[in-house]
């Protein structure tokens, strides 16, 4: 979940400049905290030989680049915002969180979460587009409204956090899910808008939830934003567990199961079900960043990328954009602790 921090950064980014540039790269340590990308929930695509991240924001703002070091910014998905969101959430405001992409057909989907902090009154809504290219005469974001929604004292789960996978069969389907009852997993229809029916659903991954906690509150299961990615034989479920956007008392870390079926069972490293509270650890923070999630992962020219947010020690525990290469032993995602020092990005600003 973002912090109030992260949306008082982002506006008085988007206030001192409509041109932010983002520059992503493994770069010199000697950059300064103040010039890196505070961003929050990232996620990318790419078209033609331009790569696109889209975060947590006012409207989803969204950044381009041509090599995934120099970001530029390259527009504002919602302008003005999504016309029924303060329906779904009294007291909306306009940020927008936890977005996710996917190319299918020759159209752009993306996938975002309206919700109210710390309550599961929220819903995930997709906006398509044919083009992520602002300049392009075909560029314009088409919103569908709401794929999925969740009602405190009805649903024990929250829709937020949205990734879509598109499996072997040509099958679409959607995980989600933060905190209450864990991350869930439903099928769409194949017009990736609505859900298929009659409805699909599963269990991917959850933490044990005290029976004594009532419906309507979040509990102390910390677990949220689910990524599924498939490489080689297996699927494999990326989940951040921990507390997020605490500063130095954040435990935000990353963990992955796999199965040879989408929709689970999901198995880490020992053998524990997701479902039961498993999940083998690839990343987790350190004194210099106290926090690592809410991941995504590609694959790019035949080389698989990790892209998340990092907790800054030095700029007040702010995240800050992370990419690395992901290394594969034994059918295991392997990353290395080191990028969180060797990668660091650069805020640029429009001439």
């Amino acid at each position: 979940m973002p912090s109030t921090r992260y949306f008082d950064t982002i506006t008085k980014q988007l206030s001192v400049s409509a041109g932010v540039l983002f520059c992503a790269a493994t770069l010199s340590t000697e950059i300064s905290a103040d010039t890196q990308v505070s961003i929050h929930d990232p996620v990318m695509a790419q078209e033609g030989g331009t790569y696109y991240l889209f975060s947590t924001g006012p409207g989803i703002t969204f950044y381009s680049s041509q090599d995934m070091q120099e970001w530029e910014h390259a527009g504002q998905v919602f302008e003005p915002e999504p016309e029924w969101a303060r329906e779904v959430v009294p007291g909306f405001e306009g940020h927008l969180w936890a977005p996710d992409i996917i190319e299918h057909e020759g159209q752009f989907y993306l996938y975002y979460s309206v919700s109210a902090f710390g309550l599961n009154t929220s819903a995930i809504g997709v906006t398509v587009n044919a083009t992520l290219d602002p300049e392009s005469p075909d560029y314009h974001w088409r919103d569908q409204g709401v794929v999925l929604q969740s009602v405190p004292n009805r649903d024990l789960w929250n829709a937020i956090d949205p990734n879509i996978i598109i499996d072997e069969e040509g099958v679409a389907w959607m995980s989600f899910g933060s905190f209450w009852g864990g991350l869930k997993l439903v099928r769409l229809a194949d017009n990736l808008i609505d859900l298929a029916q009659p409805e699909e659903w599963y269990s991917l991954a959850k933490l044990e939830r005290p029976a004594f906690v009532p419906d309507r509150e979040a509990g102390p299961a910390e677990i949220e934003a689910p990524f599924i990615f498939k490489h080689g034989d297996y699927y494999y479920l990326f989940v951040s567990y921990g507390k997020c956007c605490r500063g130095e008392d954040s435990t935000y870390h990353m963990a992955v199961g796999r199965s040879s079926d989408v929709r689970g069972p999901y198995l880490d490293q020992d053998g524990i079900d997701m479902a039961s509270g498993g999940g083998s650890v690839i990343l987790e923070g350190n004194n210099e960043w106290y926090g690592v999630g809410h991941n995504s992962i590609y694959e790019f020219d035949g080389q698989h990328y990790l892209v998340f947010h990092a907790y800054e020690a030095a700029d007040e525990g702010l995240q800050k954009l992370k990419i690395t290469e992901i290394e594969w032993a034994d059918d295991w995602p392997v990353v290395s602790e080191s990028v969180l020092e060797e990668y660091q990005s650069k805020l640029i600003l429009n001439e």
